[in-house]
């Protein structure tokens, strides 16, 4: 099999990227964290005693663990291309103003790739800004005048540990989605430079299905001005040609519609079952309510799950439209999908309280790294016994910190290479 591709939810996991806990969940304060998308400041040296654990399990299960920060420092030290790619991308009048996209690119363009890597993902204060005389710039910059020692000339990106929102691979291609909130979407700027420059991904052969490969170049922060947003967390290839996608509080139908004619161009995927969530933070993403565990199991947090609306989408033989189906329920089109009689379903576990909260602490964001075996957070005791029960072999890492930002294990990790199942 080629070296970059996901197949299935949960066959066995071979590659994958993750990005250690650090600077920029560091500069989280209880006045900006809201901003950042997190529910409360986080305790980073345990976040990362987490973390390390975390990838500890995951190495121990023969799965290559690969980071952000080092790949983006690579990709940079790669090419000036590469680094001119990135730099325009995070660096634009819609990031940083008019009057300082000029000197603030050229600063970027000569510093060291570490440094830049770690400027990218952290963040860049006006007291950083060495090579720069931001005195002589406030003469002529609005942003330089109003910038304090402390204030932040790019933002920090803290949601880069979420890994599985800012690229989605479906298959033998990667989707590199416009994502919902402003403070996220320079993360794909990052795997976007990561994917396309990097010498271990320029020598693989694989697809974008999004932005499409032809417009590539195109791709940049402004180019998000749209409306539509889609992201990894509501995106999985479950197998047999098929994608299942959640659209609830931050993915559109719009961006359905694109990804599923990219892959039935391609002739990569022949359905897409789409499943309409109610929208609200506790389960923003698909895969806070749904994963999949085994090849006929599935964990589900039932309140949410039953009460969606799920449509199948297929082409229409006409090769530029659809045939769109209502499904009795999600369950059954993906029993369907699959080729299940019935699906194994474990519940989010407790009474109506504990379930609750158990869902809340990402109960069912647990990640697969083989049929049958996932990791979860030791926080949800109950529906971790429930998957036990059904024959899951559940492995459980302290979570108490990385939750913070909502999300578990299945949130922390983006799948590069899974077998099917």
């Amino acid at each position: 099999m080629p070296a970059f591709g996901v197949h299935s939810e949960a066959g066995k996991l071979r590659t994958v990227l993750v990005h250690r806990p650090g600077l920029s969940l560091e500069r989280l304060t209880p006045h900006n964290r809201t901003e950042f998308l997190f529910d409360d400041v986080v305790w980073v040296q345990r976040a990362q005693l987490e973390h390390d654990a975390f990838t500890d399990v995951l190495r121990d299960h023969d799965v290559e663990v690969l980071y952000l920060d080092k790949l983006l420092a690579e990709t940079i030290a790669a090419s000036v291309e590469a680094r001119r790619f990135i730099v325009e991308r995070a660096v634009s009048s819609y990031t940083v103003g008019l009057s300082l996209v000029d000197e603030l690119q050229a600063f970027l363009m000569d510093v060291s790739p570490e440094r830049l890597a770690g400027i990218l993902l952290d963040g860049l204060l006006a007291a950083e800004c060495d090579g720069l005389d931001m005195a002589a710039l406030s003469r002529h910059s609005l942003g330089a005048v109003m910038a304090e020692p402390d204030t932040f000339v790019l933002p920090p990106l803290p949601n880069s540990l979420f890994t599985r929102d800012p690229s989605a691979w479906l298959y033998g291609g990667v989707v590199l989605p416009p994502l919902f909130w402003h403070a996220r979407r320079l993360e794909v700027a990052n795997v976007s430079a990561i994917y396309r420059f990097h010498p271990r991904f320029v020598s693989e052969d694989f697809s974008f299905w999004y932005p499409p490969s032809g417009d590539a170049e195109r791709f940049a922060v402004e180019d998000f001005g749209h409306g539509a947003s889609l992201e990894g967390g509501d995106v999985m290839p479950i197998g047999n040609r098929t994608v299942l996608i959640g659209m609830g509080e931050r993915s559109t139908g719009r961006m359905v519609e694109h990804i599923a004619r990219s892959l039935f161009d391609a002739g990569e995927a022949d359905r897409v079952i789409a499943a309409r969530m109610q929208q609200a933070r506790s389960y923003m993403h698909l895969d806070t309510v749904f994963n999949i565990l085994d090849r006929d199991a599935v964990t589900v947090y039932p309140p949410v799950v039953d009460a969606m609306r799920v449509f199948s989408i297929r082409p229409d033989g006409s090769g530029e439209g659809f045939d769109i189906t209502e499904e009795r329920s999600l369950l059954a089109a993906v029993s369907d999908a699959l080729g299940v009689v019935e699906l194994r379903a474990v519940a989010t576990g407790g009474d109506v309280f504990r379930s609750s909260r158990e869902q809340w602490d990402d109960a069912n964001n647990v990640v697969a790294i083989e049929p049958g075996v996932v990791v979860a957070y030791s926080k949800n005791p109950e529906t971790n016994a429930n998957l036990r029960q059904a024959g899951i072999e559940v492995i459980e890492i302290e979570g108490s910190e990385l939750g913070k930002g909502r999300g578990g294990c299945h949130c922390m990790t983006c799948p590069l290479s899974r077998d099917p199942m």
